[in-house]
């Protein structure tokens, strides 16, 4: 998950929500506004909607790749 900047100036933060022994409950964004305590320290990190898009969009294509290298090494392994 990103931080994501809306055109206004808004920030999307991600948010895990745990239970008491740590087991994840949910994930989520909270919207963090320009002035609010913790703004700067997300705004260095954060992205557009479309830089993250990009993003992911990259990982999928580059994903293929290193998936079906794994695959191909998980073969070579199984072979021997």
């Amino acid at each position: 998950m990103f931080v994501i900047r809306l055109a206004d100036g808004t920030l999307r933060v991600p948010q895990s929500l745990t239970s008491q022994d740590g087991r994840l409950i949910g994930n989520a964004y909270v919207e963090v506004q320009p002035g609010d305590p913790e703004y700067e320290q997300w705004l260095a990190e954060s992205l557009t909607e479309e830089e993250a898009e990009l993003r992911r969009r990259r990982w999928a294509e580059e994903n293929d790749e290193l998936e079906r290298e794994f695959l191909a090494y998980k073969a070579r392994q199984e072979d021997t």
